[in-house]
């Protein structure tokens, strides 16, 4: 049994280090929604699995290990929520596949989505003729966010963590001047003040950090 202690022990360590950083940073780990999401949980397990075998590893120097994982990964996550070209280089960009009717094919080849599974996602959605999407938008975790034409209602929030998002700016023919106004009418200093911001019907709908 003495010879299984440091096994086990180290095995509690990984649980619980895995506890501690889904409940300190979210759930993403559970259902990952961005590439860092999934290398977390990669990177985790590796750690965890290739070490808890290992003999020759400590259980003091096991700790450390995961110690330097979870700051790395807090730091990484306080920067990626504060500042959006570390957010872009982190976690990509959403991509425009389709818009006006129109395939961006350089676009989908880029992105390795090819003509069967475009058109998979799009069946999936309800969707069987191309000319009848006005926007067709890749997110992050491989999802198709699609607009119809004639679908008042842009199902795509303006305002994410405290960033404005560029491609719904552009998508309703406006910039971020517009948007700082509309956000200093609503009460809000400035748009890293709102966590998150809704443009449905021509109105925008603002949720501040601090209700």
């Amino acid at each position: 049994m003495q010879l299984y202690n440091p096994i086990i022990l180290k095995f509690a360590l990984g649980i619980i280090c895995l506890i501690i950083q889904i409940n300190v940073m979210g759930k993403g780990n559970l259902a990952p929604s961005s590439a860092m999401d999934q290398v977390q949980n990669y990177v985790l397990g590796g750690i965890i699995g290739g070490v808890i075998y290992n003999d020759s590893i400590t259980v003091l120097q096991f700790v450390l290990v995961l110690i330097i994982w979870t700051l790395l990964v807090l730091i990484l996550k306080f920067a990626k929520d504060h500042n959006r070209y570390v957010k872009l280089i982190i976690d990509g960009r959403p991509i425009t596949l389709i818009q006006d009717g129109k395939i961006d094919v350089n676009e989908c080849l880029k992105s390795g989505i090819s003509a069967n599974e475009l058109m998979f996602k799009l069946r999936a959605n309800g969707i069987y003729e191309v000319q009848n999407v006005k926007r067709a938008i890749l997110e992050q975790n491989g999802q198709l966010t699609l607009i119809e034409f004639g679908d008042e209602n842009i199902k795509y929030p303006i305002i994410v963590d405290g960033q404005s998002n560029k491609d719904v700016l552009e998508l309703i023919s406006q910039d971020e001047s517009w948007l700082e106004e509309q956000v200093h009418a609503q009460g809000f200093e400035k748009i890293s003040e709102v966590y998150l911001g809704e443009y449905l019907s021509g109105k925008l709908n603002l949720y501040g950090y601090q209700q």
